[in-house]
């Protein structure tokens, strides 16, 4: 992944060049096109990936998955609609951990499990509030669409600075501790500094799905890739693509519905992000579940 990630950072910055010609609505629509492509596509094969991932003694059938798949998702739908400020605190921790656990973060340096846990986590609402901070007027806004009460903080900048405070005291005890892993610590210190420069630069939905899709969806896609297929190659890419387009069209359909219905009304903005978050949740316990079972996998060789 090292060569990918000098991809990532040179793709990022070409998408910052790319900002300055765009208006605000084209920026819009260019950012939500590439979250409704690759950034949904990532989370397209979680079936399949439920499968690999179970045990071989295990009779579920594929229906059985997907029935489970699919309460799970309108659970959380029907989560933000009861308790919207719950579901959408539980949707940015798991969201955190989830974005750090991509990074590479959730990693065996023999300590306690409960750090290991911890520094992705931390990682991940260090990102999250990055992009808050840049952008707070915005973001409280949408909360506020989406918890139907104006709140007066959301306390952003405190919040940022307490993750950031321990990821950077969790990331030095690392580096003092375990040499193995002092490369990979300098390099995320170093991510970091291009996140807040794309995320200062451009705007809330452009930085979200520059980040989202470069540095989050399209690994986490080659990931699976290699789970599910043994490599990466543009064969095993377009396989993927087939196998998931049934989940990936009816995800489209969904939010198709919800623009259709509500375009005109303000709870549009709440059910939108409502929905991607419900599909997000089942995805999130998916892919950590790979990634335990990759890791064993490697350790048995």
């Amino acid at each position: 992944m090292l060569k990918y990630t000098h991809f990532a950072i040179v793709a990022s910055f070409f998408c910052l060049w790319l900002d300055s010609f765009f208006a605000e609505k084209a920026q819009i629509i260019i950012a939500f096109s590439l979250i409704f492509t690759l950034g949904i596509l990532h989370g397209a094969n979680d079936l399949i990936l439920i499968k690999r991932t179970n045990d071989s003694k295990s009779n579920i059938s594929f229906q059985k998955n997907l029935l489970y798949y699919i309460f799970v998702v309108l659970l959380g739908l029907l989560f933000f609609v009861i308790l919207p400020t719950i579901a959408l605190l539980l949707f940015i921790l798991v969201s955190a951990f989830h974005f750090g656990d991509q990074q590479g973060l959730y990693l065996d340096f023999g300590v306690s499990k409960y750090i290991l846990i911890i520094y992705p986590f931390i990682y991940g609402i260090f990102i999250l509030f990055l992009l808050f901070f840049f952008h707070s007027n915005e973001v409280e806004n949408i909360v506020k669409d989406i918890i139907r009460l104006k709140v007066s903080s959301l306390y952003i900048k405190e919040i940022l600075l307490i993750s950031g405070f321990i990821l950077m005291s969790l990331s030095a005890y690392f580096y003092w501790r375990i040499t193995t892993i002092r490369r990979k610590l300098e390099s995320e210190l170093f991510f970091l500094i291009v996140f807040a420069i794309l995320f200062k630069t451009s705007s809330l939905i452009w930085g979200f799905a520059i980040y989202f899709v470069i540095w989050h969806s399209i690994p986490s896609i080659l990931d699976q890739i290699k789970f599910i297929y043994g490599a990466i190659t543009f064969k095993n890419f377009k396989t993927y693509c087939k196998k998931g387009f049934l989940y990936w069209l009816a995800s489209i359909l969904g939010i198709g519905l919800l623009y259709f219905l509500f375009r005109d009304k303000e709870i549009f903005n709440a059910l939108f992000f409502s929905f991607l978050a419900s599909i997000t949740f089942p995805h999130v316990f998916v892919i950590l579940k790979m990634m335990q079972k990759n890791e064993s996998i490697q350790k048995s060789v």
